[in-house]
C-alpha cells in the first residue's frame, strides 16, 4: 500500500504560487474536502485488508541484528505527578483497565500480564520520521486479555488511552479487531531482555509490529472497546490523526 498521506497531499497541493498555497489552506479547513482525503484512505484500507493475510507476521529478526540502541519515539518522559508517584514505587500499583463492551471488565496489574502467557518478538520499529531501529520485545498478546474480558456484539475497535500528554491533550490510539487479535500485536513490558525504559513506554506500550511507530502507543493504562471511532478523540481513531492529520491506518 502506498504511503502517501493526507499530509503529503496537501504539501504536493501547496506547492503553486501564493494564491495557490491560500487556495489549499482553505482547502484544508474545508470539512467537504477533508471528507474526500479521509474516504481515499478507507479505501486503501479495504484494499489492504483484501489483499493481505490477515495473519501474515512482520519480518523477525536473529539477535545479532539488534540495533545498539532503540530509539525512543513520542513522549519519552509523561513526568505529572501521578506517572512519578507510580514510577517511584516501581510501577506496582499501576493497573490496566479493559472495558468497553466487553463482557467482563477487568483491571491487570503489571505482575498479573506477566503471568499471562508471554511472547517474544525481535522486529524493527520503522518511524514515521524516517528512521528505525530494531530491538526484542517482550510482552502479553492483547487478544488474551480481549479473550478474557469477552467481546460483545458491535466491539470494532480498540483504544489505548495512555499517560503522556502533548500540552493539554493525552495521548491516544485505536486499532481495529484484525489488528488486535494478530499474533505480533501485544503489550510490551519487557525491552532486549531487560523491564521496559521510562523513555520507550514503561511500564507497557503497545507493540502492533505491522504499522508505522506512532501507532505503538507507550504508557498504556486503559483499553477499551468501542463500536465507532467517533467515540474516541475528535474522531479519526488517535491523537496524531486527529491533530495533525496523520492516517489512522499506518501499516507497512
Amino acid at each position: 500500500m502506498s504511503l502517501v498521506t493526507r499530509r503529503a497531499a496537501l504539501s504536493t497541493l501547496a506547492l503553486g504560487a501564493g494564491g495557490l498555497v491560500a487556495g489549499c489552506d482553505r482547502l484544508n479547513e474545508s470539512p467537504a474536502f477533508r471528507k474526500i482525503l479521509f474516504a481515499g484512505e478507507e479505501m486503501n484500507l479495504g484494499f489492504q485488508r483484501a489483499l493481505t493475510d490477515r495473519d501474515a507476521l512482520a519480518r523477525e529478526y536473529a539477535p545479532e541484528d539488534r540495533s545498539p540502541t532503540m530509539r525512543p519515539n513520542g513522549t519519552r518522559d509523561p513526568a505529572t505527578a501521578r506517572y512519578n508517584a507510580h514510577r517511584a514505587a516501581g510501577f506496582a500499583t499501576w493497573r490496566i483497565a479493559v472495558d468497553g463492551l466487553v463482557h467482563r471488565p477487568m483491571s491487570f496489574s503489571i505482575p498479573h500480564l506477566r503471568s499471562l502467557p508471554a511472547r517474544a518478538q525481535i522486529t524493527r520499529h520503522d518511524c514515521v520520521e524516517g528512521w528505525s531501529a530494531i530491538a526484542k520485545w517482550t510482552g502479553t498478546p492483547l487478544r488474551h486479555l480481549l479473550d478474557v474480558t469477552g467481546l460483545k456484539d458491535g466491539a470494532r475497535f480498540i483504544v489505548f488511552q495512555c499517560a503522556d500528554y502533548f500540552g493539554s491533550n493525552r495521548y491516544y490510539e485505536t486499532i481495529d479487531l484484525i489488528d488486535a487479535f494478530h499474533p505480533q500485536t501485544i503489550l510490551a513490558w519487557g525491552l532486549n531482555d531487560r523491564p521496559l525504559p521510562v523513555e520507550n513506554g514503561a511500564p507497557v506500550r503497545l507493540r502492533v509490529e505491522r504499522h508505522l511507530g506512532y501507532k505503538h502507543a507507550k504508557y498504556v493504562e486503559r483499553i477499551q472497546v468501542i463500536d465507532d471511532l467517533a467515540r474516541v478523540g475528535l474522531g479519526r481513531g488517535g491523537f496524531w490523526e486527529d491533530h495533525h492529520d496523520y492516517d489512522w491506518y499506518a501499516g507497512i
